[in-house]
Formats: C-alpha cells, sequence, structure tokens
C-alpha cells in the first residue's frame, strides 16, 4: 500500500488507513490563513501562486489530511477570460453584467493556459512542497449548471428564477451556454493535472435546485462531457452537490469516480443510491461547532454507517463553516485515522 490512501479509496482499494480531508480546509476557520490573507480580494490572492500555494498548504500541515485541495474558486476560469466577475467578501461571485442573451455568448471565449498561468505556477509550488510526503493535490472546477446559474443570476441565489425561466424559455440559448462552460472546464482542469493534481473535483453546488427531469435536461449531459473530457488522464474524479440526494442515481450515471454525499443523506444509503461505488463525506458541517466532544461524536456516527466495506473518503457534507474551530477539525481527523475501518486491512 505505498500509494496514497486518498488514491486508493478512490479506486475502491483496500487501505492502510481511512482518507480524511475537507472542502473549503483552507480558508477563514484558520487563523493563520486570515493573517496571512488580510482584507484583500479572493482572486487577487489566487492570482498571486505563492500565496495560494501557502494557503493550499497550511490545512495540511495543520490537520495531517490525505489530500490537498488547491486555493482557488470556480470564477476562476471566467475571471481570467474577462467575463467580468468578482468575489464579494460576505456575498459571493457577483457578475457586473449578467449573460442575458445570444450575443452574450461571444464574452464566454475559449480559454487558453497561458490564461492561468497564475493557477499552475501555484500548482506547480504546491506539488514541490508535497514531494516529500506523497500527498496528493486535488484540482477542481464548477460543474456547468452552478457556473451558468452564477453567469445567469449575476449572484448568489435562492430560488434560481432567472436561470429556470432561461432553461425553459431558450432551451437552445442554455444549450449553447452550456457548451462554452464544458469548454471552458474542461481545458481548466486538464492544465491542473498537467502540473500534477492527482486528482479532480467537479461542484455542481447548485444542481439541488433542479428536479430529476430538469436535471436530466439540463445539466446531466454537460457534466458527462466535462468528466469524458478528462478521462484519458486517468486520475480520479469525484462529483459533489448539495440538497442532491434525490438526484445521486442520476448524478452518478455521468461517470465520476467517486459521489461526494452531502449531509443530508446518510452516507450508507447516499452509497446504495450511486450503486456501490466509492463515496466521500458526509459529516454535517453544523456538528463540528459545538466543541472537540460533540465533532468527535458526530465523526463516529458517519464512520459507523461507512462500516468496513472499501471505497470511503471522509469530508464534510459541504464546506468548513468560517466559525469553526481548528482543533475540532484535528481531532476529527484523529479519530478517522485511528477509528474507521472502512477498506482498512
Amino acid at each position: 500500500m505505498n500509494e496514497p490512501a486518498f488514491l486508493r479509496a478512490c479506486r475502491g482499494e483496500s487501505v492502510g488507513h481511512v482518507p480524511v480531508w475537507f472542502m473549503r480546509q483552507a480558508g477563514r476557520s484558520l487563523p493563520e490563513y486570515r493573517a496571512l490573507r488580510g482584507a484583500g480580494s479572493i482572486l487577487d490572492a489566487i492570482g498571486d501562486p505563492s500565496l495560494a500555494a501557502e494557503i493550499t498548504m497550511q490545512p495540511v500541515r495543520r490537520y495531517g489530511v490525505d489530500a490537498a485541495i488547491l486555493f482557488s474558486d470556480i470564477v476562476v476560469p471566467l475571471h481570467a477570460i474577462g467575463f467580468g466577475v468578482d468575489v464579494v467578501p460576505g456575498r459571493g461571485p457577483v457578475v457586473a453584467r449578467p449573460f442575458k442573451g445570444l450575443a452574450d455568448l461571444e464574452r464566454l471565449r475559449d480559454l487558453a493556459e497561458s490564461d492561468i498561468t497564475h493557477v499552475t505556477d501555484a500548482v506547480d509550488l504546491v506539488i514541490k512542497e508535497l514531494s516529500a510526503s506523497d500527498t496528493p493535490l486535488i484540482g477542481f472546477a464548477g460543474a456547468p449548471f452552478t457556473v451558468a446559474s452564477y453567469l445567469v443570476e449575476g449572484a448568489p441565489t435562492r430560488d434560481f428564477a432567472v436561470i429556470k425561466s432561461l432553461m425553459h424559455a431558450d432551451p437552445a440559448l442554455f444549450d449553447q451556454l452550456l457548451d462554452r462552460l464544458v469548454s471552458i472546464t474542461v481545458t481548466f482542469l486538464r492544465a491542473q493535472v498537467a502540473h500534477g493534481a492527482r486528482a479532480l473535483q467537479l461542484f455542481d453546488s447548485w444542481a439541488g435546485a433542479l428536479t430529476r427531469d430538469e436535471y436530466r435536461r439540463f445539466a446531466l449531459e454537460a457534466t458527462q462531457r466535462v468528466l469524458d473530457g478528462v478521462a484519458d488522464l486517468k486520475v480520479p474524479t469525484i462529483l459533489f452537490g448539495v440538497g442532491t440526494g434525490e438526484l445521486l442515481d442520476l448524478m452518478a450515471s455521468a461517470g465520476s469516480s467517486v459521489m461526494g454525499i452531502d449531509w443530508h443523506v446518510d452516507i450508507d444509503e447516499g452509497r446504495r443510491r450511486v450503486g456501490d461505488r466509492p463515496v466521500q463525506g458526509n459529516l454535517d458541517p453544523a456538528r463540528c461547532l459545538g466543541g472537540v466532544e460533540l465533532g468527535v461524536e458526530a465523526a463516529r456516527e458517519v464512520l459507523a454507517r461507512a462500516g468496513s466495506g472499501a471505497g470511503h473518503i471522509f469530508n464534510l457534507g459541504h464546506g468548513v463553516l468560517p466559525s469553526t474551530d481548528p482543533v475540532v477539525l484535528e481531532a476529527v481527523v484523529r479519530t478517522v485515522h485511528d477509528e474507521g475501518r472502512a477498506g482498512v486491512r
């Protein structure tokens, strides 16, 4: 078992310990992150390769997690091609001129690797740092539907009224929008792997806003095309969404190596719904806010449901909440490594 446990678990193989990492493990919950970042824009931080690399490494050093995930954002490719997107603190991605019609397709030009040298330079620096421990780096991107939702809505939303109106009123235009986003996303992911990322996660964060019929018609094919576009790279892929319990079987048909399960569905039931493939998850992030004892208790509940069958990567069911005490996550990592039994030989 010389290969990292994270990669072995992604393939459903036996492991020496259950691997664990956390979505948003690099971020506002870490005092060292806050001290380093200051009050600047997150896109400015991502644009500085040395800063982005250091932020990526901070949780690896502190928590001893089994994978790093690149400090980046799903709107980085759109920012790189000049679509006019920013990440507003406390609000999220905001688009100055939202996507409205056919003319806006021209603003979604192809992404070239030369547009994202700040990202690939950061990957290079992280890979150099990780080489001594052989900890794998996860690259990532937003799935086409989720990225489209930001472009069309212009900002985070609760009701998705604008994008659903476009989807149903002009499905041909929506298909063209997704076509552009598939191409951009594949280029972004392939560049990260070319520079050393050893796994990829596709965040379809807002797919849970769709009905099953809507997911089939407006999201599934584009997601499949992204995953097909990186299949020849032979790296594990993880697909994750929030509030997607009723879509898990459909999402699994897109073809990712691993299905991320959010905290709304128990991990054993989630695995049943995705056809017994490797799964990732799914501790409710809020369970980490009550201190070490409660956080560890919650982690043990997930481990119990995960059982002993191979193919479980421990994670949260969404990202680390900003008010999380890092000491709790340290204790969760120790508990998973010491007590997890999924695939352990």
